[in-house]
C-alpha cells in the first residue's frame, strides 16, 4: 500500500521537545520534507542560518508577507516567525510529506490554507517538567521565562483543536507515537 504524501503540523509549548521529536521520527523517516522555519529573532549559539532558521531582517520578513511567500507566520515571544509556502508545496509536489514544527498560533493558521494537514500536539507531562526543561536550557533570561510560561498556560488550553496529541513524558515513547500518527495518516 503507497503512501500519500500529507502535510503534519508538530507544535506545542516553548520546551515541550519538539525539535527533538521530529529530529528522532526524520532518523526513521528519512523521506519526510522538512522545511526551515524564517525567524526575525537573534540566532542562539550554534544555529546556522538556512539550518536552523532562515533569519531575517524585519524589513526582509515585511517584504516577504506583503509578497505573500509565507504559509503561516505569527509573533510569538516578540519575535516573528513563519513557514515559506514555497518549501512545503516543493516537498508535496515531489511525493514527500511534510512535517513542520511551529508554534501552535501557526499550526491553527496552516489549517485554514490546508484544511486537510493533520495537526499534532505535542504536550508537557505537566507544568512543572516544562519549567524544569526551560529553566534546564539555560538560554532563557527569567522574564523570557515567565513570558514562555505564560503562553504555555494558553497553548495547552487549544490542544483540543488539534487532530492528534501525545504527552512528551518519555521521549522514545513519544517519537514512537508520533511515527505511528504519520504512518497511520498517510495510508488513510
Amino acid at each position: 500500500m503507497s503512501r500519500t504524501p500529507k502535510l503534519f503540523v508538530v507544535s506545542g509549548p516553548s520546551g515541550v521537545g519538539k525539535g527533538t521529536l521530529v529530529s528522532l521520527v526524520r532518523e526513521q523517516r528519512p523521506d519526510l520534507g522538512l522545511t526551515v522555519s524564517a525567524t526575525t529573532r537573534q540566532p542562539r549559539p550554534g544555529e546556522v542560518d538556512g539550518v536552523s532558521y532562515h533569519f531575517l531582517t524585519n524589513d526582509d520578513f515585511d517584504r516577504r508577507v506583503e509578497a505573500g511567500e509565507f504559509l503561516e507566520w505569527a509573533n510569538v515571544h516578540g519575535n516573528r516567525y513563519g513557514t515559506l509556502a514555497s518549501e512545503v508545496d516543493r516537498n508535496l509536489s515531489a511525493g514527500k510529506s511534510v512535517i513542520l514544527e511551529i508554534d501552535v498560533q501557526g499550526a491553527l493558521n496552516v489549517r485554514k490554507v490546508f484544511p486537510d494537514a493533520v495537526l499534532v500536539f505535542i504536550e508537557p507531562p505537566s507544568m512543572e517538567v516544562l519549567e524544569q526543561r526551560l529553566r534546564g536550557r539555560e538560554t532563557e533570561s527569567e522574564e523570557s521565562l515567565r513570558l514562555r510560561l505564560a503562553d504555555a498556560a494558553g497553548e495547552l488550553e487549544l490542544a483540543p483543536r488539534y487532530d492528534e496529541r501525545i504527552v512528551n513524558d518519555d521521549l522514545e515513547r513519544a517519537a514512537s507515537e508520533l511515527l505511528r500518527v504519520l504512518e497511520t495518516h498517510e495510508m488513510n
